[in-house]
């Protein structure tokens, strides 16, 4: 029951990242205080799923199909969240 669970929870965070598009269709979204802060949850979610799916697949032995699936897809938007961070804190400076 914990494996399905977790499992649930680390697929969960796979989808998650997408729901961005829905949410930038507002117009109070990409203003510049509100996109910032979407954007810069959005990463620390994205780094969150990660760090999750792989302390579901190392330390708690949850390695089935799907979790090896979510592992991969999360730890490339952990990837990709830590370069947009840098380059959005790199933009900042510059």
């Amino acid at each position: 029951m914990k494996n399905k669970v977790l499992t649930g929870l680390a697929a969960a965070m796979m989808l998650f990242p997408w729901t961005i598009f829905l949410l930038r269709r507002n117009a109070w979204a990409l203003e510049s205080p509100a996109a910032e802060i979407i954007i810069a949850c959005y990463i620390l979610f994205m780094i969150w799923g990660a760090t999750f799916s792989i302390a579901c697949y190392t330390k708690g032995k949850i390695q089935n199909k799907l979790m090896q699936v979510c592992l991969a897809v999360n730890s490339i938007y952990a990837i990709a969240g830590i370069a947009i961070g840098a380059w959005a804190i790199y933009s900042a400076l510059v």
